[in-house]
């Protein structure tokens, strides 16, 4: 029998922390629970989670402190679940390493569904796959090919780079200026109408509706997500 996926649940508020615990276990992971981000930096180290759910708001440390620490540590999966609604604090989480944001109050089927869906992504990356398919569309990212309903897709090498980038880290928002700094260089991070024109260009190429995108979502001001990979 397979080892259950550990997941750290990071969280102050006690009420939460239970409820959390019991749906991951329900689902049928094994579940750690931190209170204190001291308490979750020596679980990390002794447990070797391979999700953490992460509060922000903790009392010894700003959660935003530890993401790149988890990831170091243990190359965890890490999803912040604050009720930090502010763009800025999810565009930071995700700039410093989070996969993915939900923000509190949440739905627990829909926070479940975030986390499968971060470990089976993390298990294909383990694994060394190189292909992704959405839909009709199949981006090959060994051979740089993509291709609609069995037909290859012209697209610019930006076009290719943006969709790649997406796919790599698929069903996670990716920020702007992670994108923009890895596919354009650091000098233009800033440059978010670059990236616009070139998602704009993949919509048509891509998807079905264009003016009503289900393939590449965007999260506001943040960044975008490449949905329904399998």
């Amino acid at each position: 029998m397979a080892a259950q996926p550990r997941i750290l649940i990071v969280e102050d508020d006690a009420h939460i922390r239970r409820l959390l615990r019991v749906a991951v276990e329900r689902a049928g992971y094994a579940a750690t629970e931190a209170a204190t981000a001291r308490e979750a930096l020596s679980a990390a180290d002794i447990d070797k989670p391979e999700l953490v759910l992460l509060d922000l708001g903790l009392p010894d440390r700003d959660g935003l402190e530890l993401i790149q620490l988890f990831r170091a540590r243990t190359g965890a999966t890490v999803i912040v679940v604050s009720a930090r609604e502010e763009t800025a604090e999810k565009v930071a989480a995700l700039d410093l390493g989070a996969d993915d944001y939900l923000t509190k109050p949440f739905d627990t089927e829909e926070l479940l569904a975030r986390v499968r869906t971060a470990l089976r992504h993390r298990v294909a990356g383990e694994t060394g796959q190189t292909t992704a398919t959405t839909g009709d569309v199949e981006i090959d990212l060994e051979r740089r090919r993509v291709r609609r309903a069995g037909e290859e897709v012209h697209l610019s090498p930006k076009e290719y780079d943006v969709l790649a980038e997406l796919a790599k880290r698929p069903d996670r928002v990716i920020g702007h200026r992670q994108l923009l700094r890895t596919v354009w260089g650091p000098a233009h991070e800033d440059h978010v109408d670059y990236l616009r024109i070139v998602v704009r260009n993949l919509r048509q190429k891509l998807e079905t509706d264009p003016a009503r995108p289900r393939m590449i979502t965007n999260e506001p001001g943040v960044g975008y997500r490449l949905t329904g990979v399998r």
